[in-house]
Order: C-alpha cells, then sequence, then structure tokens
C-alpha cells in the first residue's frame, strides 16, 4: 500500500473532501469503450475526462475525448484490446500530452485492463490508479474468489472446486450438492460462463467449454434472486454502499438464462436481516481483500435463497462495475460524496479521515435511498445486422399510447423528473453491427421495474419494446431465424 502524501493536509470530512476534487488539477481519465461505468464523475472531479473508443453523445459530451479516425488494428476480442488500442492511438496520445501539467501527465482509470495496458499507460506517462492487472485477475478468478470468501467468514452456495472430466465425474464430484447443478468456469460475464446442470444432455451442451478448464466451481442449484453491492477498501477500512436488487436472465433483454441485464435501489428493497448481513460480509471480504494487497473500488453479487432467506456471495468484480452509475448517483451519494471518490483519494495518496461505521450506516439509512432502475439491453437473436438508425443519448419521453419520442440531448440521468421519463445511454450506434448479445443501450428512469416477486413490469417491458422500435437495421446473416420470423418480430425492423 502506497502511504500518504504527507505534503497535503489532512482531509477532515466530507465538506473538505468535496472541496479538495473541486479544486484537483491532476489529469484523471477514464479510457474504456464507453464512459457509462463512471457517467457524472467529471461533475466531482475536477480536470476528470472520458477517453472513449464508442463517443455515445456523438461529440455534445463536454468532457469526453474520442478520437475521429479509425487507426488499422485487429479485430477487439476485449474491452482490454479496446483500451490498448486507445492508448496507442495518435489522437489519443496528443490529446494527453497536451493537457499535462507542469509535466505530470496524469493518472489514468481503467474498467478492464491487462499488463499490456500497464505497459502503454506506463510509457506515455500514466499511473494506472487500480490494483495490478495481475492481482485483478487472480482475484476475478471466481474459484479464487471462493477461497478468499472462506478466509473472510462470507457464506457461499454450497459449492466444490474440481476439474470436471466427464458427465459421470461431475456427478461424482457434485454428490453431495443433488441433481440440479450450476456450474461457472473461472472468468467470464453476464452470465457467458454460468451453466445450469440437470442432465446428460445440459452437460453435453457445455461440455467443451467445462472440460478444458483446469477447475471450475460447481454450486448446488438454489431458488434465488439476485442482489449486487459495491464497497470501497479504503486506509480507514471498508466503506459499503447499499445492497440493490438485480435483473438476471429477462429474455426481453439479454440471450443468457443467467445473464445480469440491469438493477433496481430504492428504499426498503430488503429486510433489515439481510441488508444488514449483505453490509458485514461486504465489509469481511473488502477488510479480506486489503489483507491480499488490494485497495479501492469492488462489487460483489449476493444471492438471496427464497426458500430459507439466506443470504451468500455470488462473485467478485474487483473494480468499478456496472452497477456503479447507479451507486454513485444515488441520494446518498448526492447528500455527501460519490464512493468512487474514496477510490481516487486512495490513489492519489491523500491523507484523509473519515469514520467508516458512520458513512456506512447513514448511507444505509431508508430515507438517504432514492429510488432508480436501470436496464441493459442486448441484441437477443441469433441474428447479425447492420444499424441504419439509432436512438440518441438522453431525455426519452413515453407518451400515452406507449410510443416514445426524444426530448433532448442530456447527460445527467438527474433530468429525468417524471415516471413517464428515462435517460438512454447509446452505445450502439448508426452503422454499428448487432450481433447476439451485443449491448444496444442502457434505460436509466426513476422508480422500480419489477414487481415484488422479482419478474419484469409492464413498464419495463414497455420501455424496451419502444426502444428497440427506434431501431432500423439490416440483416447481414439471418442465423437460426427464417424471413418470416424476422418479420413478426417487435422492433428492428427488416429494410
Amino acid at each position: 500500500m502506497a502511504t500518504p502524501n504527507k505534503e497535503h493536509k489532512t482531509l477532515k470530512g466530507i465538506a473538505e473532501i468535496k472541496e479538495f476534487f473541486r479544486s484537483n488539477q491532476t489529469p484523471i481519465y477514464f479510457i474504456s469503450a464507453t464512459n457509462f461505468n463512471l457517467l457524472g464523475i467529471d461533475e466531482w472531479i475536477n480536470n476528470f475526462k472520458f477517453i472513449s473508443h464508442i463517443d455515445c453523445f456523438e461529440g455534445l459530451h463536454p468532457n469526453l475525448f474520442s478520437p475521429k479516425e479509425e487507426v488499422p488494428h485487429e479485430e477487439f476480442q476485449s474491452i482490454e484490446d479496446i483500451n490498448n488500442y486507445l492508448l496507442g492511438h495518435p489522437e489519443v496520445i496528443n490529446y494527453i500530452k497536451s493537457r499535462s501539467v507542469n509535466g505530470d501527465l496524469g493518472k489514468a482509470l481503467f474498467l478492464m485492463f491487462d499488463e499490456k495496458t500497464e505497459q502503454l499507460a506506463k510509457d506515455l506517462g500514466l499511473e494506472v490508479c487500480f490494483p495490478s492487472a495481475k492481482l485483478r485477475s487472480f482475484l476475478d478468478n471466481k474459484v479464487n474468489t471462493n477461497r478468499i470468501a472462506e478466509k473472510a467468514g462470507v457464506a457461499c452456495v454450497p459449492y466444490v472446486l474440481s476439474r470436471v472430466e466427464n458427465f459421470a465425474h461431475l456427478r461424482k464430484v457434485s454428490q453431495d450438492l443433488g441433481e440440479n447443478l450450476v456450474v461457472q468456469t473461472p472468468f467470464g460475464d453476464s452470465g457467458h460462463t454460468t451453466f445450469f446442470i440437470s442432465n446428460e444432455n445440459d452437460f453435453d451442451t457445455y461440455k467443451d467449454e467445462i472440460i478444458k478448464e483446469k477447475e471450475v466451481k460447481i454450486m448446488k442449484r438454489i431458488n434465488c434472486y439476485g442482489t449486487a453491492i459495491e464497497g470501497c477498501v479504503t486506509q480507514h477500512g471498508t466503506l459499503v454502499a447499499p445492497l440493490m436488487t438485480e435483473l438476471v436472465g429477462f429474455k426481453e433483454l439479454t440471450p443468457y438464462k443467467g445473464g445480469w441485464c440491469g438493477n433496481e435501489i430504492f428504499p426498503n428493497a430488503f429486510t433489515p436481516d439481510i441488508r444488514e448481513k449483505a453490509k458485514k460480509y461486504t465489509q469481511l471480504f473488502g477488510d479480506q481483500l486489503r489483507k491480499e494487497g488490494y485497495k479501492g473500488y469492488f462489487e460483489l453479487d449476493f444471492l438471496i435463497d427464497k426458500d430459507n432467506g439466506e443470504i451468500y456471495l455470488g462473485e467478485l468484480n474487483p473494480r468499478v462495475s456496472g452497477v456503479s452509475s447507479l451507486t454513485n448517483h444515488s441520494k446518498f451519494a448526492m447528500n455527501d460524496v460519490p464512493l468512487f471518490l474514496f477510490h481516487m483519494l486512495e490513489w492519489l495518496n491523500v491523507p484523509y479521515e473519515i469514520d467508516v461505521n458512520e458513512l456506512t450506516n447513514r448511507w444505509a439509512k431508508a430515507e438517504n435511498m432514492d429510488s432508480w432502475s436501470q436496464l441493459v439491453i442486448k441484441h437477443t437473436r441469433k441474428t447479425i445486422e447492420l444499424a441504419t438508425k439509432a436512438p440518441e443519448s438522453g431525455i426519452w419521453e413515453m407518451k400515452k399510447n406507449g410510443n416514445i419520442q426524444f426530448k433532448k440531448m442530456d447527460a445527467h440521468r438527474q433530468s429525468v423528473v417524471d415516471d413517464n421519463e428515462a435517460f438512454y445511454l447509446q452505445i450502439t450506434q448508426k452503422d454499428g453491427y448487432f450481433h447476439e448479445g451485443a449491448d444496444l443501450g442502457i434505460l436509466v428512469m426513476r422508480g422500480r421495474l419489477m414487481s415484488d416477486d422479482f419478474q419484469l413490469s409492464e413498464r419495463g417491458k414497455r420501455w424496451i419494446n419502444g426502444l428497440r422500435a427506434q431501431y432500423r437495421s439490416e440483416i447481414i446473416d439471418p442465423g437460426s431465424f427464417d424471413e418470416n420470423e424476422l418479420m413478426a418480430t417487435d422492433g428492428f425492423k427488416m429494410l
């Protein structure tokens, strides 16, 4: 752990922390495919800029830079590839160098990065404000996550860790877990590598991906719903944000059965016992992460058993995540400061004083939470399509007949005033391609989008259909759909 900079005066309390970031002169960049994960942080931190491959705001965001010219590159296979491309792009290099302060090129933040990213940033003169890619990869491994949870005293769904040779071997090593299993390979997100297996036919569907791994996580399948919570490992202990619900596997949003596709945050979303246990587990896990050499922002998924009310660890994301925008825009963050600012304090090595328990307990109170939801809308068919029209980022309004209309360009989700309005962040743009699982965009609105029994609401379905109807596309490859099926599908009109 880096030692605090003693030359800087110790910041005492929220007011001084706010003022420190308002007057920050160090250039800080969030470099990623889009600026979604840290959307709005530039309004809290002076000299904070986004460098994005996709300009979701088509040149209208005041603090977003996206290179105009495409330079030759190999086909992107990951977000890491995109970031490495950006760090080597002449326009990006010139932009960063032009903004240096007294020879300091500043700090870099990434959603995902690898050792190559670290070297490119170092060569450019940027300091990466996250633990090393090697440590993050170790912690991100779902097998290692369970081992860390055991050390921390955090409960996991009954499981075994093992290599799997064939179906008979799977049954042998998981004999105490029942007939219905969930198998996860070490890496993968949004349900890509989460497999539900009840019989040999299920296993045969995924066997190639399972057998090739040296070790997988095999869990008892429980009747559960997902939740998400974010924390920050600091020198004063682990700060914890409120627990939020998770939308998983809705066919209207994602092609993946176990795929994450949104969240809700609202007062009293869970019983006091569940909220308290999630907070305690997150603090315990964060304190163990510190022992592992980690500091800063992280996210945990918890699974709540509908049958007995128990709460279990699902997985760890050792980074900012898909729920960070909800966390950092919620009422508690607006009243104090976003959780992410404490991550930056740790990496700027500024001495500060806070009472971690006081903050965490205050943030957990119902009166310090408002109600927001987000939907991540993916292309759910097996087709490949070329977008000829795409809805703009900004505020959209739903009319009484269910149709939606663009109201204004805006980068502030707080500009959503009524229940008939929503903020949309465009991901796939005109002349971009849809393929199965591709992100089309992210919809954020006030209020809830699920019922109390965790079903997608009619309001949510109307907004999804409304946004899909704003797209137009040409079918490049129909995949497993025939033309009649495609023509009958809502949204995505075949030209």
